[in-house]
């Protein structure tokens, strides 16, 4: 067939090519002849449709016609519309308690489960659905012999369409409730009533929470009550993913943090355009959008949401104002000062070649003069809790640059890692150094100033990637040595770089996120021009370090605690 139409196409061409009129004048009826046709077919298929889809005679998986309804939600939200839709297609409704009673309120007829079991809600509500007449009615086989005998000699309905949502156990949590109360917001007759109507898909839709309104309103006003295998395989995955999720929340509540088994759920899942590089596959499961508004910009990338991470940790370590730059996760500049422009120019100046194609983010509101200094370069995303509206305007000049209006934190407490056929756990580092964690351990003392450097430092090599050395002075990023496998290696691309960039390393500090376990550290930094240290300790050779700086006037402080970052 492929090779006729080829064959016809080049007639046709050379044809009309040719010049001759007869030959043009037959080319062109064809042509409208065959428009024509396909008009009138269209529309034949338009008219038909509706039809089509009444008595069930569509290219489609069969259709199933939804003639009961057992409907039991604990949010009533959006639910009337679905009712009403319903109720016009001649759908008849089964519910319980407070359902009930709001279905008839909107003057629909609806039959109570009690009439229907013979058994009334009792031991307070916890029980209600669940009994055979019910149970039966969703999960019986209709293509099943024995299934329908048994329904029709115990008098049991069919039940097509299950309508249901849980008590809310996860907000019942965040409140703060006593435990009693926790407890008996741990749905039983829901979910039971969940996992029969998902596991009869082949037969039963169910919705399992108001979040699928939309796309059964979308197929109720398309298909009236007529399911597709398909629809109702699509819920009942939705529905498996509400159960689970539920299931989840309720295990870790009684685990307490103990982590004897790793179960964790997200609800959302944002589809990315690759992850790490092109030729892998990325998602990012979560509510991105309850810590973020994003206000312009490309759609965000993998690498963009690292980033982002990266810097939404780095920036709340400090409560004075402060601006970042960061690269690959680390930070490639960042200041504290008085204003913000004052803190983005400092932290430009740390590194303004790595800044190209950067994540800013700012603790400070975005003036339009720090705005028309900030758009001198190219970078990729900027996050700050608010923008002046003349300094959107500005920022906004780049269509493709992603703008971020911070509303909150992260709170994230625990962090997970997927390898080795396994995952692994951690409580995230949320340890923050003052000045009464530092222990002074040579001779000379910290000044004022140094110990408000040694604690800026400290907060920077705590955001960067091991082995990392960061120096510092007057709460600005001079130059960081990150992710190196030798501390000294790490120590000597700091300065090196500091120099590069024509920072006078005399009276700065060093930060390192990890031990010294031999004194050569020192020595660099003290032949470089460094006169504090910030360190953990906890090196059998400490002495080494600590001797080396009593002899060469430098003051060195040790916290204790280790922040390693891989």
């Amino acid at each position: 067939m492929g090779v006729y139409l080829i064959a016809l196409s080049a007639t046709v061409n050379t044809l009309y090519l040719w010049g001759h009129n007869t030959a043009r004048l037959a080319i062109t009826l064809y042509f409208k002849n065959i428009l024509l046709l396909s008009l009138f077919f269209q529309t034949i298929c338009l008219i038909l449709y509706p039809y089509l889809i009444k008595h069930k005679i569509t290219g489609m998986s069969t259709l199933k016609k939804i003639k009961n309804a057992l409907i039991s939600v604990f949010n009533k939200d959006g639910l009337d519309e679905i009712l009403a839709s319903l109720h016009s297609e001649g759908v008849e409704f089964y519910s319980t308690g407070g359902t009930h009673a709001f279905i008839k309120s909107l003057g629909l007829p609806c039959r109570s489960v009690e009439s229907l079991t013979g058994y009334p809600s009792f031991l307070g509500g916890r029980v209600k659905t669940l009994h055979p007449k019910i149970f039966g009615g969703i999960l019986n086989r209709r293509d099943d012999e024995e299934d329908q005998k048994q329904i029709r000699e115990y008098e049991i309905p069919e039940i097509d369409l299950v309508i249901v949502d849980l008590y809310p156990f996860r907000q019942t949590l965040a409140s703060g409730a006593d435990e009693q109360t926790i407890i008996e917001k741990i749905d039983i007759g829901g979910i039971s009533l969940i996992r029969a109507a998902a596991k009869n898909f082949k037969d039963v839709t169910i919705v399992a929470s108001k979040d699928q309104y939309p796309v059964l309103s979308r197929l109720l006003s398309t298909q009236g009550a007529h399911t597709t295998l398909e629809d109702r395989k699509w819920f009942a995955k939705e529905a498996f993913a509400v159960s689970s999720g539920y299931d989840t929340a309720i295990f870790n509540y009684f685990d307490n943090n103990e982590g004897s088994y790793f179960r964790q759920a997200y609800d959302q899942a944002l589809m990315l355009r690759y992850g790490e590089n092109p030729h892998q596959k990325g998602v990012f499961y979560g509510r991105f959008d309850e810590i973020f508004e994003q206000l312009q910009g490309k759609e965000i990338s993998y690498n963009n949401l690292l980033d982002i991470y990266a810097a939404t940790d780095l920036i709340a370590e400090f409560d004075e104002l402060t601006f970042a730059i960061l690269k690959h996760n680390n930070a490639c500049g960042i200041a504290s000062c008085s204003t913000v422009k004052e803190a983005w120019e400092a932290a430009l100046a740390a590194d303004p070649v790595s800044a190209f194609g950067g994540i800013l983010i700012t603790n400070a509101g975005i003036d339009k003069v720090t705005a028309e200094e900030i758009t001198k370069i190219f970078f990729e995303v900027i996050i700050a809790p608010a923008y002046d509206p003349e300094a959107l305007d500005v920022l906004k000049q780049k269509k493709s640059r992603i703008i971020l209006v911070q509303k909150g934190k992260p709170e994230n407490t625990r962090q997970f890692r997927s390898l080795l056929n396994g995952v692994l756990a951690q409580d995230k580092d949320v340890s923050v150094q003052t000045p009464a964690d530092l222990k002074v351990v040579t001779i000379k003392y910290p000044s004022k100033q140094e110990i408000e450097d040694l604690l800026f430092a400290n907060k920077v090599v705590k955001n960067s990637k091991s082995n990392a050395i960061v120096l510092a002075k007057n709460k600005q990023l001079y130059a960081g040595g990150i992710g190196q496998t030798s501390r000294v290696d790490a120590l000597k691309q700091a300065i090196e770089k500091a120099r590069s960039f024509g920072f006078n390393l005399t009276g700065a500090v060093m930060a390192s996120d990890a031990f010294f376990p031999f004194p050569d550290c020192v020595e660099i930094a003290c032949e470089a021009g460094i006169s504090a240290v910030i360190q953990p300790g906890g090196s059998i050779k400490d002495d080494l370090s600590i001797e080396y700086c009593n002899k060469n006037n430098i003051a060195m402080v040790m916290t204790g605690v280790r922040h390693f970052k891989h």
